[in-house]
Formats: C-alpha cells, structure tokens, sequence
C-alpha cells in the first residue's frame, strides 16, 4: 500500500513507535510494553531520521510541498492512456455521462432472487443436494400406474412440503437483503446543485457530482477528496466497512483544490478505469486548463468508509454503483452449505449406492426365477398371464403383460419403493424445521445481546446455523486476524530506575475536568504509585527525565482523541484513535500518569499535564520531542 502524503502533525509530531526503534542505543530513558499480538504496521510516520531532517526546514502551517506517493510516482512515469482512462469533468455530472460514456447510477443490489427468476434458480438451488433428487425420483415412481403404491398427491406431498418450507426461508432472506439495499439506496448525502448544496438520495449520485460529508457519515461512493475543514486539506476515515480495520487513515486534499470554492471548482479529473485495488489509485487533474496534478490512493476516499474527527469534507464521485471498489470486491450472495449437510449428501450417496446395487439384487433374482418357471407364468398369482375371473362367459382374457424383461425393471422399481427407508424424507424435515427454531432461539437469547450498541444476534443465514463456533482450518496472514491486536504498556525505566511494580497501583484514567464536564480516557492503565509520585512532585534530573518521557509519549504521535457521551451528562469518555495500536497504547499509559492528550489540530496540541493545560504549537518540532529524542532511547518490548 503507499504511503500517504505527510500532514505538517506528521512531519513534527512523529509515531513514538517508529522514531523509538531507530533511535540510538545510549539509553538513559527507556520503557517496556508487553504484546498482545505484535501491531501492524499501519503507521505511516516518519522515520526518526526524518523528524530531524524536518527540524531545519522552515516553519508553515500550510502544505504546499508535500512528498508524493508510490502510486503518484508511478503515475508521473505511467502517463494513461485516453482509451484505458475515464474522464470526471468536475461538477458537471450531465456532460460526464454523456454517451457514450453511460456510467452506472449510484444503487447497489445485493439481493439474489426477483420476482420472475425466484421460482427457478430457487429449486436450481435446493436441487444441488442430493436428498432431494432422490425423492423427486421416488415421487416420479409413483405416477407409474403399475408401481402405485400411494396416491399420486400423497407421493409428492413431502417432497413439496421440504421444498417449500425452504423456498420460504430463502425468501425471507432474500427479502431483508431487498430491504436493506432500498434502506442503503434511499439514504441522503449532499450533493452541489446551482451553486448550493441539496440533499440527495444515494441512488441518484452520479460520476462527477460534488459530494459534501459531515463527521460520522458514511461515504455513498468513491470520492476523490478536494476540500476538508482542516487547513492543510488532511481528513480522517475509518476503513472498518472496508478492510475491518479500527484504525484511524488519514486523507488529504490538494491545496490547488483546498483554495478554490465548491461551487466554483471546474476542471477534469483522468482516473483509471473501475478495478478491486482498494490500496492504489491512478488519476490526474487538470483545473482550468492548469498544469495536470498527480493523485494518488491517499487522495481518494472509497464508499463505506466514514468520515471521523473531520467536520466536513467535500470530493468529486469518480466512481459509482456497481464501479465503486467494495461492490468490485464483493461476491455477492452465495449460497451457503454447512459441513453437516456436505456430510449428509455424501452419506445419502453412499446410502443411494446401497440401495440401488439391493434392488439391482432383488430384481437379478426375480429374473433368474422367472426364468426357470416361465411355463407356470400363466397361473402363479402376481404373474399370471390370463383373468379367469370371466372365464364362464367370456372365456379368460389377458392381462397386460409386457415380458419377462419388462418384468423385471418393474421389479426393480418396486423394489426402490418398498426399500425408500434407507433415506427417510422425515430427516430432511426434521433438519429444516430444526434450523428454524434454532434461529429462532438464538435470536432471542439473552447472553447474546450487546450491551453496548443495544442489538441482538442476528441470524443471516439459516442453512449454516450448526457451524457457528466450529473450527477447522485456521488461515492467517498477519496478526489481529484472530487475536486482538492490542498493545498494553507494562512499566517504564528512567535512568536506570525499574517502574514495573504495578501490581499495587491503581487502573488510572487520570480523569480530568474541562467547561464543568469529567473527562476520563477509555481505557484504564495500571500504574506504578512511585512512578506517578516521581511525575508529580518529584524534583531533579530523574524526575524532568521522567516528565521529558511521558510528555514525548503524549504529543509525538498521530493520536487523535474522540470525545465520546456516556449515560452521566456531566461525564464523557476520551478515546484515542490513530494509525497504530502501539501509539495508542503509549497515549493511554501518559494519560494514566497525568499527561493526557486533551485536543489535536493540524496548528496546535493541548495537553493536560496534573490539571494544567498545555499547548504547543507545531509549526516548529517542539522543544521537548527534540530533547527527548537527541539524548534518549526508548524501545518498546
């Protein structure tokens, strides 16, 4: 994946994780951190070599020199070609379709079945399992006259009864599939119209409108970003819906865009064609017949995504619908067999294979007998050839005999019939009306409800119910597939001084008030007491070093905090979020020993170190990162 273009908070506010590893081994300060599961490498800061690179260079606020991605790169290298680019003229969405253009409209369909293909790709679907072509089979023997065991009604009966029962749950899935993409389709977003912006349902957003989001919402299409709130253009999503990762990304608009109005934006956007490359993205954008500006995959903000700590953000829709990359990415709705029922339709075949070698058996047999007493045919009951029931009248008359050979294929079919047992339809019935209920129960079952966002289990797909929880390959191609990549820090050493003796400290949030409102972080660190007593009113070398540190933990970073209420109005929880779970970790273990990151700005932090406040400007390196960084080492463990 590039990386992203640098913000001026990444040039001289540096991940503390990356900037400790490269940093001398002299350490007179140092901290240890235990790992859950080792972080990813999501950080897209600096090296420590260039923070102090970042020192000389001269003080702006604004990013006008900014260094370019690999995508960028290689699109100064790889110019595309017209008939392999799509043109987005901006804010003029009429003139982008124009034939023969012709782009997709902005719905999405993630259902399976309408009205008229319900019905046939349904019972397509329901006959891929061998049980049930085996009753059609014994349904189908039931029409023939000489083979009549039951009714023709009473033969088809519990075949129609299972696929029923099954076509109505397919349908029900089906139908909340319906109604959650209408649900999607109909949900509104901003959209630029005559110099304003209007709201517009998602569905009807088209290649070339002027998007404008607000903080936590969603992005209704593929955008590509040319305006934020911030200053210098940069703007936080989050990637969940997308690639199921927590972490804040940051995005950044060109300042060639950032200085011109929305409703005054013109120009033509050459991107790439649609594709499933959700990390890299090629395009150029030519604004008034200017000089083309390179974009890259940190420009560009995918549908799904959502907008955090951002107030507002406007982009150009590049791409739409069925173009967009997570629809590209996804497979649709497939259908879904759980490991019992693969099991099953192998035990049936098996069971079929019995069967039809039995009956192949009883019918071999009844032609070897027929064979040796085809003289006595005429009066042996169930074979005789002649009715004597009119004999004194009439004389005797034939009935309708068709040979030995004949003979024995009905032989073979009732004995399918009278040997149907092997493989009850009462097991298939049982099965489906089993999934039902257990739906049913795990829906409504207390110990799976969410306390926290209020919801309940929700049973998507009720062929799979009996694989929930089982396991049988395990694939993994990073951590925090199937561990929580979560870092935690454990103790600090300055100057040679152990802190590790946390089992008698309190778990600390180090709460703090602000405009008459409690603000606690939302995760607890156990502390060391003397530590925190060294922090507080401690005195000399040892404890400006100890403050040095916690203050380098608690601003050298890309952390961003998110006030967020709690059920007590006058009480809000602080969560921490950023590129990397062992920044977090360390912004939460400064905040348990009074140094906590209050508020983050591209111009500006304020941190609260014992109650005061603090703020510190980043149009320069701050002082304190440069004296932590030049005379110690922190290494994380």
């Amino acid at each position: 994946m590039p990386d992203p273009v640098p913000s001026p908070i990444l040039k001289h506010s540096p991940s503390v994780s990356r900037s400790l590893r490269s940093a001398p081994d002299t350490s007179s300060v140092t901290f240890a951190a235990d790992f859950r599961s080792p972080s990813k490498p999501e950080s897209t800061s600096p090296s420590f070599d260039s923070f102090r690179t970042a020192r000389s260079r001269p003080s702006s606020v604004s990013r006008s020199s900014t260094r370019r991605s690999a995508s960028e790169r290689a699109g100064s290298q790889r110019d595309l070609r017209d008939e392999d680019a799509r043109f987005v003229y901006i804010n003029d969405a009429p003139r982008t379709n124009a034939p023969p253009a012709m782009f997709p409209d902005n719905s999405i369909h993630t259902s399976k079945y309408s009205v008229l293909t319900f019905i046939p790709r349904n019972l397509y679907e329901q006959f891929h399992r061998v049980a049930y072509i085996y009753f059609l089979v014994l349904a189908v023997l039931n029409f023939v006259p000489q083979l009549l065991v039951l009714s023709k009604e009473a033969g088809v009966l519990p075949l129609a009864f299972v696929l029923g029962v099954t076509a109505v749950k397919d349908a029900y899935e089906d139908w909340r599939r319906h109604r959650s993409d209408k649900n999607e389709n109909n949900r509104t977003a901003s959209v630029l119209a005559d110099g304003v912006f209007r709201p517009k349902r998602w569905k009807d957003i088209q290649v070339g409108d002027v998007v404008r989001l607000v903080a936590n919402e969603t992005l209704p299409c593929d955008m590509v970003l040319v305006s934020t709130s911030d200053p210098t253009g940069v703007a936080y999503i989050q990637t969940i819906n997308l690639d199921g990762e927590s972490n804040l990304k940051t995005r950044y608009a060109k300042q060639e865009t950032m200085s011109t109005p929305p409703e005054a934006l013109a120009g033509v956007i050459k991107c790439e064609k649609p594709n499933r490359n959700i990390y890299g993205f090629l395009a150029t954008v030519d604004l008034n017949g200017r000089r083309a500006i390179s974009l890259g995959a940190s420009n560009v903000m995918l549908r799904g995504c959502e907008l955090k700590n951002t107030v507002w953000a406007i982009g150009v829709a590049v791409y739409t619908g069925r173009d967009t990359k997570v629809v590209l990415n996804s497979s649709g709705a497939p259908s879904k067999r759980s490991r019992l029922e693969t099991h099953m339709n192998r035990e049936i075949i098996a069971l079929a294979v019995a069967l039809v070698v039995l009956c192949s058996v009883v019918s071999l047999l009844t032609g070897i007998w027929m064979g040796d007493h085809v003289d006595r045919l005429g009066i042996i009951p169930f074979f005789h050839k002649y009715d004597y029931s009119g004999a004194a009248e009439h004389g005797h008359g034939r009935y309708n005999w068709y040979g030995t050979g004949v003979q024995v294929v009905f032989t073979f079919m009732s004995a399918v019939i009278q040997f149907q047992v092997m493989i009850p339809i009462a097991l298939i019935i049982s099965m489906e009306l089993i999934r039902v209920g257990q739906a049913y129960f795990m829906v409504q079952d207390e110990h799976m409800f969410d306390e926290k966002s209020q919801a309940r289990f929700q049973c998507r797909a009720l062929n799979i119910n009996e694989d929930l929880g089982q396991i049988k390959y395990v694939f993994s191609d990073k951590t925090g597939t199937l561990t929580q990549n979560r870092m935690e820090f454990r103790c600090a050493s300055v100057q040679g001084r152990d802190f590790s003796e946390t089992d008698g400290g309190e778990e600390d949030g180090h709460a703090v008030q602000a405009d008459g409102v409690v603000l606690r972080p939302k995760t607890a660190v156990n502390t060391d007491p003397k530590l925190t007593a060294l922090l507080k009113d401690g005195t000399g070398a040892k404890a400006s070093r100890a403050r040095d540190l916690f203050l380098a933990l608690a601003t050298c970073n890309t952390i961003v905090p998110i006030v967020e209420d709690t059920a007590n109005p006058a009480a809000k929880l602080v969560e921490y979020q950023g590129e990397s779970p062992d920044e977090q970790a360390l912004v939460y273990a400064a905040a348990a020993y009074g140094h906590k990151l209050v508020e983050r700005t591209s111009g500006h932090i304020v941190v609260d170190v014992f109650g005061a406040r603090q703020r510190y400007e980043l149009n320069t390196p701050p002082v304190y990162c440069k004296k932590i960084f030049a005379s110690h080492s922190i290494a994380g463990v």
